[in-house]
């Protein structure tokens, strides 16, 4: 028995994008919307905690616990490749950082004939939807639903750490978000006293009472649903999904449109299983080709960092900080009491950005530093103080793939991110770690005796640099790009964000970016729903 049910705005994923798309599209309360989400709901109080991401990072609760393909850039190595898998999505288990990118990432996508995608177009958008903690001014919006604050705990190696950028050419600077992120700061965080505000506590939350709006959680998506109009144009009828510990069938019909908002594998994994996308591949994995995007699952770009670690001494990291059930307690005991200390962390505090060379427009290399230091992600911290200074380059070349095994749709997708595959891409990674030795080596530094621990002194020339790249490089959970928008044969959708060839369906999330930004994604995320819920008010306004 299949059960149907009809809405008119169907969206799937209830991540950063769908959480603000069924806020926006319920608000007027004209339309009935479904949002629908393959995991639970975000009670997990390891959620809400900000350092909570050690624990729901790689948690089947939580994550959906993907693995990369082996990779040739990380010597054949694989890695796990988080994204959420709850309400809120990746904002319930992500780094908190608010960073919007550059001026210079938007206005490359208007270059490229997306319009109103220039940095002077979608500023006004941040800004509508941010609450800032310091207040409206050009740069920030206040009384939006996105909080913004300032980091709620200090370290001494961190300012010292910024001090020596500073001598080597990267200046201080009051913030990221201003268009030109070249120099030092702290991140901003989306955080409300001390606690995660994700997309659910910003844009769900405060529209779940609405009589219009219905979430279903624990309801994995199959495939979409086509017809086809009079004429023979192909539209998206609704989707097919399971539902609820039974897995009861539901065909689910949108009225008006289906909208994905999976995320850059759950979007081009969804169009796949569907018949949209390159009809040889589709062929061979026995699924019927409905319509030919090869685009679909193709142009996956993401920031490897590189995760240099540094010995020091006198002064105190979390590593110490973390050693004992007594410190652990301390630190229990002030985030209960106050909302401060270690257990308001993201996983970086301060950033710096610069240029690879002088030849760059912009700047193309942050850096995330961290006051501590384990082996790799769910490793115990090392049993002495370090930082860890992980840079990434913000523009790679290099170009992946999130493609379908089979035609089964709870079976993972290989995820292909070709990390170093380009000689720019492996130029700027020596050139990073080169530049973080730099860092460390600078005067304000020298009391602390750093000691270079990974790669290690021994890593001395640029072939060397660049296998301790291929060893140590690991994803900063920022894929982009696989529903690439454009109006080439390979994009996938418009710069409308509907999907080319198809009525009634359009893709809102990361995966529509043509190019990765510089830095963190869910702040761009935020601004693409809040475009893609325009523009799909907009039409129905219009009839």
């Amino acid at each position: 028995m299949v059960a149907e049910a009809s809405f008119d705005y169907v969206i799937v994923g209830a991540g950063t994008a769908g959480c603000v798309l069924a806020n926006r599209l319920s608000a007027c309360g004209r339309y009935r919307v479904l949002l629908i989400e393959a995991g639970g709901s975000d009670s997990y109080p390891w959620i809400h905690v900000p350092v909570g991401y050690l624990f729901t990072i790689d948690n089947p609760r939580t994550d959906w616990c993907f693995r990369t393909e082996p990779d040739a850039g990380l010597n054949g190595r694989e890695i796990i490749y988080a994204r959420g898998k709850v309400l809120g999505g990746c904002s319930s288990i992500n780094a908190m950082i608010y960073m919007r990118g550059q001026r210079s990432d938007y206005d490359h996508w208007a270059a490229l004939g997306n319009r109103g995608w220039g940095w002077d177009d979608v500023l006004p958008i941040f800004r509508r939807s941010e609450d800032y903690q310091h207040g409206a001014d050009e740069w920030h919006g206040a009384g939006g639903e996105l909080r913004v604050e300032e980091r709620r705990v200090n370290w001494e190696i961190l300012d010292a750490w910024r001090d020596a950028a500073a001598a080597c050419g990267i200046p201080k600077i009051t913030e990221f978000n201003r268009g030109d992120n070249f120099g030092t700061a702290y991140f901003q965080m989306n955080q409300r006293r001390g606690v995660r505000w994700s997309g659910v506590r910003a844009f769900l939350n405060p529209a779940k009472k609405r009589p219009n709006l219905e979430i279903w959680t624990r309801s994995h998506v199959e495939r979409l649903v086509w017809e086809r109009d009079a004429a023979g144009a192909l539209n998206a009828r609704g989707v097919r999904l399971r539902r609820g510990r039974d897995q009861e069938v539901f065909e689910v019909d949108a009225r008006r449109e289906v909208v994905l908002a999976a995320g850059a594998v759950g979007s081009p994994q969804l169009l796949q299983l569907s018949g949209v996308a390159d009809p040889s591949r589709l062929s061979a994995l026995g699924i019927a080709p409905v319509h030919a995007l090869p685009g679909v699952g193709e142009n996956l770009q993401d920031h490897l960092q590189i995760r240099s670690i540094w010995r020091v001494d006198n002064t105190v990291t979390l590593n110490r900080r973390a050693r004992t059930l007594w410190g652990k307690a301390l630190m229990g005991l002030e985030y209960l009491a106050f909302r401060t200390g270690p257990l308001t962390m993201p996983p970086s505090q301060l950033g710096a950005f610069a240029r690879s060379d002088d030849e760059v427009a912009s700047a193309d290399m942050e850096w995330h530093v961290q006051p501590l230091s384990l082996d790799r992600f769910g490793a115990p911290l090392h049993p002495w103080d370090a930082i860890t200074p992980s840079v990434c380059n913000l523009r790679p070349s290099s170009r992946g793939s999130v493609w379908i095994r089979s035609a089964d749709p709870f079976a993972a997708p290989a995820i292909r991110p070709n990390y170093l595959s380009t000689e720019h891409d492996a130029r700027i990674a020596v050139a990073g770690l080169r530049f973080t030795r730099r860092i460390m080596a600078a005067a304000p530094l020298a009391r602390f005796h750093p000691r270079e621990d990974k790669p290690g002194p021994a890593a001395a020339d640029d072939t060397a640099l660049l296998n301790a790249a291929r060893e140590l490089g690991t994803t900063i959970f920022h894929p982009v790009g696989t529903c690439r928008m454009g109006q080439d044969a390979d994009a996938v959708v418009d710069d409308r964000l509907r999907v080319h060839g198809i009525g009634r369906l359009r893709v809102v999330d990361a995966s529509i970016m043509p190019t990765i930004t510089s830095g963190n994604t869910n702040a761009p995320t935020v601004m693409i729903a809040e475009r893609g819920a325009a523009f799909m008010l907009e039409e129905a306004a219009r009839g």
